[in-house]
């Protein structure tokens, strides 16, 4: 604890070092900046360029540069307010808000937007990765017969159900620095190919619909597009708790080095895949700027690799969270016995549940996919939650 006074009895001690979020608590700076790397540049960086040709220049370039900034400062609230009780930490979301709100209006308010933006990116992680998995089949075999999307899938979320058993944050911490190394390499991947492609001939800045329904349609899709790409902050508390603090080395010095390292990346990510994605195709760009590209094949190939690599990891860190509370009403609510037994089941089911919706409706597509995520207004209403907790407790 921060002030050096733990108010904890031996069992509650007990159960915070099963528990995932609070059972490891030796990070070093460098792992806030790779999981915050790996939660925030997610594959939403490759919608980026769509996203302008829905907004235009400038309104485009000006709401990627808000979503910047306002996230840095509410991501910056966070780690301040996760220790400014003298003798207590907030590790988890949750608590944060039982604290601003009560403890039965806080849990309303925050668990059920966590739970939606958490799980719902999983469940968009899940189908992002197995369709990479067969892009990455159809640019190294073009000739092989083709294999159903819900088979490759399966096939990623093979993985899961064997990292999901991994205890803790830290445990996962080689899975997310290779994850946030394949976010930026896509992100490049994606950026220098576009360069190298130069703008298309006859290429057309103008907004992609030309109705005026149409449009106001397109804005908010490129809106969601823009949230889910800066989507990231329901799991800031849980990876500051796995920092060390201590009265005269509080958690927020590392913790606030490593978003900054963290933030400096997704600039550079996000910045040259959206301008010179949209310079380079104009409106007739994809949602997905590797569809776009196509050529050089090896090249596309390449990248959707990396993008399945980094959704591995991706998945691991929103999933942390949604164990971590599983597990804690099990073994403080219902007065289960936390044992391996009970991880591995609790696990098993999540991973099976995110896995679900595409395996029983194979046909959900890209408007479903930004119900889920992408279109999902929770990332916005987690930035106001944030300033509103702030200014309640402060």
């Amino acid at each position: 604890m921060a002030s050096g006074c733990d108010s904890r009895t031996a069992e509650e001690k007990k159960l915070d070092e099963w528990l995932p979020v609070t059972s490891s608590r030796n990070a070093k700076w460098w792992y806030s900046a790779f999981h915050n790397v790996t939660a925030m540049v997610g594959a939403g960086v490759l919608s980026l360029p769509y996203a302008l040709s829905e907004l235009g220049w400038g309104f485009g370039i000006t709401v990627l540069s808000m979503s910047w900034v306002i996230t840095l400062y509410t991501l910056w609230q966070m780690v301040e307010m996760h220790e400014m009780v003298p003798g207590k930490r907030f590790d988890r979301y949750h608590e944060l808000g039982q604290h601003a709100f009560g403890e039965r209006l806080g849990l309303f308010i925050v668990v059920p937007q966590q739970l939606v933006v958490e799980v719902g990116t999983c469940i968009v992680y899940m189908v992002t990765g197995g369709k990479s998995l067969q892009k990455f089949h159809q640019s190294v075999c073009p000739d092989c017969k083709p294999i159903r999307t819900t088979y490759f899938i399966l096939i990623f979320s093979s993985v899961h159900f064997v990292l999901a058993h991994l205890p803790n944050f830290n445990s996962i911490s080689a899975v997310s620095l290779a994850a946030a190394v394949m976010s930026l390499s896509y992100s490049v991947i994606a950026w220098t190919a576009s360069l190298g492609r130069g703008a298309q001939e006859d290429v057309d800045y103008s907004l992609r619909s030309k109705d005026p329904g149409e449009q106001m349609f397109g804005m908010f899709t490129a809106l969601g597009d823009v949230a889910f790409a800066y989507a990231g902050h329901s799991v800031v508390l849980e990876i500051q708790a796995t920092i060390p603090s201590t009265p005269e080395k509080p958690s927020k010095g590392p913790m606030w080095l490593g978003v900054v390292v963290a933030y400096i990346i997704v600039a550079v990510c996000y910045f040259p895949v959206a301008v010179i994605g949209y310079h380079t195709f104009g409106n007739l760009v994809d949602d997905n700027i590797l569809i776009t590209l196509d050529h050089p094949r090896w090249l596309v190939a390449i990248a959707n690799m990396f993008v399945v690599f980094h959704v591995i990891g991706g998945y691991q860190i929103f999933s942390m969270p949604v164990y971590d509370m599983i597990e804690t009403f099990l073994v403080k609510s219902m007065k289960c016995k936390p044992s391996a037994t009970l991880r591995f089941t609790v696990r098993t089911s999540f991973v099976g549940k995110t896995l679900m919706p595409f395996l029983s409706c194979p046909k959900m597509g890209g408007l479903t996919i930004n119900g889920l995520g992408q279109g999902d207004p929770n990332c916005f209403l987690f930035k106001y939650f944030e300033s509103s907790i702030s200014s309640k407790i402060i």
